[in-house]
């Protein structure tokens, strides 16, 4: 499936997933685009200062301008990127974003990061949007995901390490982890909660 097919506007559309969390709120699932900046903004800005430190290596209560530029700047191709945005709220905030970024679009192996805001911990919002970006990765020919991660945090590690992840390499604080997108994806498909990883799943199906 190419990145662009994947694209459309306002806070749900055709192309996008939508689902139900463990707890039955409905959420969306889609690509994040430019016009994101805001949602994206409020959503890092409610995140725990230890979450934020976490994700991005510091505590500030917004990265740099350089960041979120990178952050919003999904291609399709060299930069994939989704974000989880909850139907049961008003204002439809972001629950989490999950990017993989390679450097040509010949490499098959991305850097991956995944950030969940602390409301929403415990949900399965890792899970769906872990599950919808390996499948963009593998329809976009990619074989393995790249995962730098604080030695302190212990719950993203045990995430990554119960789909398959092994350690690579260390520098300082962080470790390196490699994980295999086919190997991960049947763990996934074994696994029954959140229920909605079945529409994901379907999904990715229904438009090959």
């Amino acid at each position: 499936m190419a990145g662009n097919e994947l694209r459309w506007r306002g806070a749900c559309g055709e192309a996008s997933i939508t689902t139900r969390l463990e707890d039955g709120r409905p959420v969306c699932l889609r690509t994040v685009e430019l016009a994101d900046e805001q949602r994206l903004r409020e959503g890092i800005a409610r995140l725990s200062p230890r979450s934020r430190y976490l994700r991005f290596f510091s505590g500030a209560r917004t990265p740099p301008d350089w960041v979120i530029e990178r952050l919003l700047d999904a291609d399709g191709v060299l930069h994939l990127a989704w974000g989880a945005i909850d139907l049961s709220d008003p204002a439809q905030p972001a629950m989490g974003v999950v990017h993989a970024m390679r450097p040509d679009p010949e490499a098959q192996v991305a850097e991956f990061s995944i950030g969940v805001v602390d409301d929403y911990h415990g949900l399965g919002v890792g899970r769906l949007l872990t599950a919808t970006l390996l499948l963009d990765a593998e329809d976009d020919g990619m074989d393995h995901l790249a995962a730098h991660v604080l030695y302190e945090n212990r719950a993203a590690i045990e995430f990554i390490k119960r789909l398959g992840a092994e350690v690579v390499a260390s520098d300082g604080p962080t470790l390196e982890y490699r994980l295999e997108i086919a190997q991960a994806l049947d763990l996934l498909r074994a696994e029954t909660d959140p229920p909605g990883l079945a529409d994901v799943f379907a999904h990715f199906e229904g438009v090959k």
